[in-house]
């Protein structure tokens, strides 16, 4: 780090390469990971086979089809601003270095206790060369990092608590400032998670991989080609190698024993009895560093982390939860008002100011929610499709405090079913509490597609909330 000043970055402030090493004072010593990237033969598509192109994509990037990639391919346009989205705040050139962006992501899912993102991103932040040391906690990270957990928290569960001071404490001169631009991009990371950790509960690809059905827990073996013939004619066609293949575990697992060895007294620690018993984790060894953050490699999945082990690492203040926003302070907080500080007036220009670019791929994906078709939902409820998807939108920035002066609240009760209120305020704002039950019980006679769209609605309208508290304080520290 440079002396009174925030971190330099620019070393890693590049696409990866094929050879990606983790440096500067964001990481211990650095691991090298070669990786081999999917090689496309050929690719055309039409509306038609859009959600099958889509899901192409998301195997030769990931070397797998992720369970939220398939809920989300139910409305294949909204998947495609998700995934240009995500690939832009993980892949691309930004403020923050590669591996740093994962653990942030780490760090949010875990408030929530959401096992598939954690392990999801443990995998990845290995990937493009990741301390292992980091993935014993918090406590083991560098500390501008950890810097960032008291807002992880605050927008996770109370984001009107967020003010300029947070902001001011991380930006203040130090070797362990931040930029603002870093703050942005860590920020929307931040939000992006939280939300997306919503989604996964809200529609049960949570249960799923701890059942050990999800896909996420199978890879790609070797090569797969992917074609579809129309009039003899071959529609796309794309060479995917895993990336599991690519990447030498072997020397990963190798280097975080080494680690281990040296700090823990060359202890090794086995599954748990029952768990060889059953098979579960046949061929596995078990890592588990002082402090929790233990993972699990099965020579099964070819060296694929199959999962952590204990997420309190991740998680200071537990007992910290969402409360609801009647219930607070109100000589400290005040109802935010979307006539005074909006996404579009004032959010979307901040994020595009200080992180290039994101802005509009973030309003893309808001514009492109609101663009989906719900006519029978509505026609359900007895109202325009407009109307019921504001109905949603407005009673969950409602319950983080967020308040339009042009709306009629009455109509969220006339609107909206009980069930369905029930439905929508756990998966926001408690999502670890929701259970599969709860997806199936509401709206039995709607279709699956249907109860994703609403959740699609869910995860949008609550990141757009938790941005809306970060960037106004953000401005406000701006303009103080």
């Amino acid at each position: 780090c440079n002396q009174g000043g925030s971190a330099p970055l620019s070393a890693l402030q590049q696409t990866p390469s094929p050879q990606v090493k983790a440096s500067s004072c964001w990481s211990g010593p650095a691991l090298t990971l070669r990786l081999c990237l999917p090689r496309v033969v050929k690719m055309t598509s039409s509306d038609q086979e859009r959600p099958q192109f889509l899901f192409v994509k998301a195997l030769a990037s990931r070397g797998r089809l992720e369970a939220v990639t398939q809920q989300m391919g139910y409305h294949p346009q909204y998947l495609d601003s998700f995934l240009k989205m995500q690939h832009y705040l993980l892949h691309m050139d930004g403020p923050l270095p590669f591996a740093c962006r994962h653990y942030i992501a780490i760090m949010a899912a875990a408030r929530h206790q959401c096992w598939y993102l954690v392990n999801l991103h443990m995998l990845q932040f290995l990937r493009v060369g990741g301390d292992p040391q980091w993935l014993r906690g918090l406590d083991f990270i560098p500390p501008k990092l950890r810097n960032l957990n008291e807002i992880n928290k605050i927008l996770a569960h109370r984001p009107w608590l967020i003010s300029k001071e947070h902001i001011e404490k991380l930006l203040k001169i130090s070797e362990q400032s931040w930029s603002l631009a870093e703050l942005v991009h860590a920020v929307v990371l931040v939000a992006h998670y939280h939300a997306l950790a919503s989604f996964v509960f809200g529609c049960g690809c949570e249960q799923e991989w701890l059942d050990g059905r999800s896909i996420l827990k199978s890879t790609l073996p070797g090569n797969q080609c992917f074609c579809e013939s129309a009039s003899g004619n071959i529609v796309y066609c794309l060479l995917i190698q895993s990336l599991d293949s690519c990447v030498e575990l072997e020397s990963l697992r190798e280097r975080i024993q080494r680690i281990h060895l040296e700090t823990e007294g060359r202890e090794e620690m086995r599954p748990p009895p029952q768990d060889r018993e059953e098979g579960n984790l046949k061929g596995s060894v078990l890592i588990s560093p002082m402090g929790g953050g233990g993972l699990f490699f099965s020579s099964d999945f070819d060296g694929e982390i199959v999962r952590a082990t204990d997420l309190s690492c991740y998680v200071q203040d537990p007992n910290f939860g969402y409360q609801d926003f009647a219930r607070r302070d109100e000589e400290q907080t005040q109802i935010f008002r979307v006539q005074d500080y909006s996404w579009e007036d004032h959010g979307f220009s901040l994020v595009n100011r200080l992180y290039s670019d994101v802005g509009h791929l973030l309003d893309e994906k808001f514009r492109t929610v609101d663009g989906l078709q719900s006519n029978a939902m509505a026609k359900r409820q007895g109202c325009e499709s407009s109307v019921f998807k504001r109905g949603i939108w407005n009673y969950i920035h409602c319950m983080f405090g967020i308040r339009y002066d042009d709306y009629d609240y009455a109509e969220v009760n006339h609107f909206l079913e009980r069930m369905l209120k029930v439905y929508i305020k756990t998966v926001t704002c408690y999502p670890e509490k929701t259970n599969p039950e709860m997806f199936s019980q509401f709206w039995k006679q709607f279709k699956h597609s249907e109860k994703v769209h609403v959740n699609l609605l869910i995860l949008e309208a609550r990141m757009q909330a938790e941005l809306l508290y970060a960037l106004q304080a953000i401005t406000q520290y701006m303009i103080s």
